[in-house]
């Protein structure tokens, strides 16, 4: 089965080709960084991370844009109200580029503790003025916009399939339905390219029209032209960003280029508490470092592959947790398959897995890509991991490998297979770094066990469960067998 993604644009799953054979030009509306990340930002973070790593899987040569915007996003999130930058920076009483260091470090620290893969390129609004000026009087001598009291405004009826990313009729936007019509545009559906600054606003650039600041919409066709061409295979976002925002990106580049914008628009599901979007302006928002803190980067990363990407997610401390269960499931696996196969190293050699392991790996790998072409559908290729741990938890239960080296191959084979389907997912299932270089707790818990297993060998069961117990608070679970006892550590 070849990759199939859903494109916004046309409501449809379409088989996946690039303009360019083996070559993918990507990109993704980042952040507006005027406070702490959130986890609804992890949730659009995570899903376009996992579409890099799937393609890159797939053997394609991935350059990945996702941008940083500094500038230009008003409170609105249309052509009115302040700029959302500089009104947090006034507030907090510091320059705007302060701020936007400060969250711009802050948005990154996030994304990496969920081990989501950097940008090849994060471009900044206010790093590509020129690129923006450029764009807007080559749509002013083309007749597609005009300048209007120092700010300039794209007619929206230049472009007659203005509304076919959000299914919107122009005719349905009235005058003055949300704000007054600014003074000298045309039609109320028209929208700022480049706003003029008012005497006090900080941001700003002289421009043949008098000092002002870039529109949102104009920045992200800019600089995704600038690295990727005029034509993008994908361009990924929010749903909340369809309109006005990426129905606008469309409008201004195809009149610029007389060549289609994006050949896939991909978009995530909004995350909801209590059924409400998640968002900044309603309080109802959660910290990335927040969710972190409580219940760890792996689970909380988990949790947000459960649900597809284009799905509406609801948190809850609920789900969380059964992510939580569910990835030390996996985790579980391989500890178990790395004890099994500890055990029979010290037996006969082999190389050939058996054949029925070897099908039944063949089969869950085969799910499990089905699904990441069904446009990434990372639920069912998590349900095909289960599976996968399923099938090695019951061989390693019944099996003895001193006997059988075939079989010790066959579940060799399958732990590397489901560490590589973890790390498509960037879940990352080997066992704790307690065993790296250094550490003495290893040493330290052979010796636990050593004891323990003296203390039972006498029956002295209440002292070996007390041992148990009091490791299990520091986060060390023991689990004894019929040929001896192991350890394992587990998340908080």
């Amino acid at each position: 089965m070849a990759l199939k993604i859903y494109n916004t644009l046309t409501r449809e799953k379409e088989p996946f080709e690039p303009l360019v054979p083996d070559r993918v030009n990507m990109y993704v509306c980042g952040p507006t960084v005027y406070d702490s990340p959130h986890i609804g930002h992890a949730k659009a973070s995570v899903s376009f991370d996992i579409v890099v790593r799937y393609l890159r899987h797939l053997g394609y040569d991935v350059l990945y844009v996702q941008n940083i915007t500094d500038v230009g996003h008003l409170t609105d999130e249309g052509d009115d109200g302040e700029d959302k930058i500089e009104l947090r920076a006034r507030q907090r009483r510091v320059e705007p580029m302060q701020l936007v260091e400060t969250y711009t470090r802050e948005y990154f620290k996030a994304m990496d503790a969920l081990n989501c893969l950097r940008p090849d390129i994060s471009p900044r609004a206010s790093g590509h003025i020129p690129e923006i000026l450029e764009l807007i009087q080559r749509l002013i001598e083309s007749g597609c916009a005009y300048e209007a009291g120092g700010s300039v405004y794209f007619d929206v009826s230049s472009f007659p399939e203005y509304g076919q990313l959000s299914n919107r009729r122009l005719e349905e936007q009235e005058a003055g339905a949300r704000v007054e019509i600014a003074a000298g545009k045309r039609d109320p559906a028209d929208f700022a390219l480049w706003k003029r600054a008012d005497p006090g606003h900080i941001m700003r650039w002289n421009t043949p029209w008098g000092p002002g600041f870039p529109g949102w919409h104009i920045e992200c066709s800019a600089m995704s032209m600038k690295y990727l061409g005029e034509t993008l295979d994908i361009h990924g976002a929010g749903v909340d960003n369809i309109f006005p925002h990426n129905e606008d990106e469309i409008a201004q580049s195809e009149c610029a280029t007389h060549r289609p914008f994006v050949r896939y628009w991909m978009h995530n599901g909004s995350l909801m508490i209590n059924g409400v979007k998640m968002s900044k302006s309603l309080g109802n928002f959660l910290t990335v470092e927040e969710a972190i803190e409580q219940y760890g980067a792996a689970r909380l990363r988990y949790f947000l592959l459960s649900s597809h990407y284009r799905s509406r997610q609801d948190f809850s401390p609920e789900a969380i947790e059964s992510a939580g269960r569910a990835l030390e499931g996996l985790q579980i696996a391989v500890q178990h398959a790395d004890r099994y196969l500890a055990m029979a190293n010290r037996g006969s050699g082999g190389d050939e897995p058996a054949a029925a392991l070897a099908g039944q790996l063949a089969e869950h790998r085969r799910d499990f890509l089905a699904s990441m072409d069904d446009d990434f559908n990372c639920p069912a290729a998590l349900g095909a991991m289960n599976q996968l741990s399923a099938t090695m938890n019951r061989v390693t239960a019944a099996a003895r490998p001193a006997a059988d080296a075939r079989t010790a191959a066959g579940i060799r084979a399958m732990r590397e297979a489901l560490l590589e389907m973890g790390g498509i997912l960037g879940l990352d299932l080997r066992p704790s770094a307690a065993g790296a270089e250094g550490d003495v707790l290893p040493g330290l818990m052979d010796l636990v066990l050593s004891l323990r297993a003296e203390l039972r060998a006498k029956k002295e069961w209440a002292l070996t469960d007390q041992i148990r117990d009091r490791l299990r608070v520091l986060g060390i679970v023991v689990e004894d067998h019929q040929d001896g006892s192991t350890w394992r550590k587990v998340g908080p």
